[in-house]
């Protein structure tokens, strides 16, 4: 692969260097997190940044889990202490279902999206069609900036309104799009209905599931669909790239797959939690654990990037996962239960159907429930659409959140 074909030449590099790069960053990152991170100076403090030369001297740091965070940033508001600069330091400040905030910092591409979107085609000149949430989560931000790192144009779209979004895809003719994998089925149906060709040739999806039936039904449309792992806290994880099976390891960070139980580096190939760390001086993660599991891919990328690369999503080590893009959390079952009288126990059942993630709550009650107030409550609280049921028992009522994706 020439380093014309790359969004950057760190993407072709002789692997043994991109560790002493990686691990250069790493020492900088740790020195300068001691110094202006009020979380990092005490969990630190006993840690020499200059000896942490490889991969086991990283072993031996602590780890800090997304779990925690809401806990953290209760005690220490806004972003826990973790942050490196002041919060109104940063250019945005977000607050994403949980609740938990994050910052974005000024530095362009911020989230290093570029290198995802140039991997799946997109280039200078092309209009994107942004339909991830602009409003108080980073989704939309996120793409928003992987895209105009390409050069591309970006139409904010932002979430729901399908028809509007019909008639601005019908007067913009936009060559891209990026959101999650539902939505552009939904849009696809739509113009259907209403004999409208859509104007993409290619997408950058994430935030949910992208089953390889629904990516050869977009195949069968005309629209090369890559997909991406990306996360509020860390930004671009990995991404998929032409003729490569798995999922690209982006740069600038480290990624490592651990034990959860003994936060151990799992065998290769073994499935493990996703443990990241990133570099930015705003908002530094070090050994930030995901909840994700994943493993990684054995082999080296066909595409000629020299990065290692991972199986992608495989699941949580929680019982917190995504709904069409958003995370849905245990904590928010109860928030919603004790807003309503007469509801004694419920939970949240997600299944997908039809190519779409569907959220219900389901519920024990005593009395009469309003089921358009408890609807209400789950779309403030979660953000997200939600059905509710009434059920004389829950089937599994020791589990706050069943997943039934499969």
């Amino acid at each position: 692969m020439s380093t014309e074909n790359c969004f950057s030449i760190k993407e072709v590099m002789n692997p043994a260097e991109r560790e002493r790069y990686l691990f250069g960053e790493l020492r900088e990152t740790l020195s300068r997190a001691k110094t202006d991170s009020v979380y990092y100076q005490q969990l630190l403090q006993n840690v020499n940044a200059a000896s942490i030369q490889c991969r086991e001297d990283l072993a031996s740091l602590p780890v800090t889990r997304k779990a925690d965070l809401i806990r953290f940033q209760a005690g220490h508001p806004p972003f826990g202490g973790l942050n490196g600069v002041d919060p109104g330091a940063v250019a945005r400040l977000f607050q994403s279902p949980g609740p938990i905030q994050e910052p974005e910092g000024k530095g362009d591409d911020w989230w290093r999206m570029g290198q995802a979107f140039y991997a799946a085609g997109f280039r200078a000149g092309d209009i994107v069609h942004n339909t991830l949430s602009y409003h108080l989560s980073p989704g939309g931000f996120i793409m928003d900036s992987g895209a105009r790192a390409c050069g591309c144009a970006v139409i904010p779209a932002g979430t729901g309104q399908t028809e509007l979004q019909l008639q601005v895809i019908d007067s913009l003719k936009p060559t891209g799009y990026c959101g999650t994998p539902s939505f552009l089925k939904t849009l696809l149906e739509k113009a259907d209905e209403k004999g409208q060709e859509l104007s993409f040739t290619h997408a950058m999806v994430s935030g949910e599931a992208l089953p390889e039936s629904l990516r050869s039904y977009f195949q069968c449309r005309g629209i090369q669909c890559f997909q991406c792992y990306a996360t509020a806290d860390l930004g671009l994880i990995a991404y998929e790239s032409h003729g490569s099976a798995g999922m690209v390891v982006a740069e600038d960070i480290i990624l490592e797959i651990l034990n959860p139980d003994t936060c151990e580096v799992v065998p290769e190939g073994g499935i493990g939690e996703v443990v990241v760390t990133s570099f930015n001086p705003e908002y530094p993660m070090i050994r930030f654990a995901t909840g994700d599991l994943s493993a990684v891919a054995e082999g080296s990328s066909d595409c000629g990037r020299t990065n290692s690369r991972i199986r992608g999503w495989l699941g949580r080590t929680d019982m917190s996962t995504k709904v069409r893009g958003l995370f849905v959390h245990p904590n928010q079952v109860t928030t919603i239960v004790q807003r309503h009288h007469g509801i004694i126990k419920a939970q949240f059942s997600i299944s997908h159907e039809e190519g779409k993630d569907r959220l219900t709550l389901l519920y024990e009650s005593n009395d009469q429930v309003d089921t358009e107030a408890l609807e209400k409550s789950i779309k403030s609280v979660t953000r997200l659409r939600g059905e509710t049921q009434r059920v004389e028992t829950l089937a599994k009522d020791d589990q706050l959140i069943v997943d039934e994706r499969g």
